[in-house]
């Protein structure tokens, strides 16, 4: 069996594409997080997916975008995790789980 050029460009360039989605789509990345609204003062933790960088420092430039939007001030991030460390995070987090 023989294959055209333009065959053997195909297969290269959708083998290239699965190889650059696949680590993306397998570091799926989550924090949690402390926030504040003043007048009147209240608080919450939640839980968040990140898009971007999966470290606290890249966690709270986008934790805090992302939650001023509604009016909200990041007051910590407390952990940086993956999937396997989700689960029992819901309860903790009530309306804020995975709000953002």
């Amino acid at each position: 069996m023989s294959y055209s050029l333009s065959q053997i460009t195909r297969i290269a360039v959708v083998g290239l594409a699965i190889s650059i989605a696949s680590p993306a789509a397998a570091a799926e990345c989550y924090a949690d997080y402390k926030a504040k609204k003043d007048n009147p003062l209240r608080l919450h933790y939640g839980v968040i997916a990140l898009n971007s960088g999966c470290d606290k420092a890249s966690a709270r430039t986008e934790i805090k975008a992302r939650i001023a939007k509604d009016g909200w001030k990041l007051l910590n991030v407390l952990s940086v995790f993956d999937k396997t460390q989700l689960s029992g995070k819901e309860a903790s987090a009530g309306q804020f789980y995975l709000r953002f």
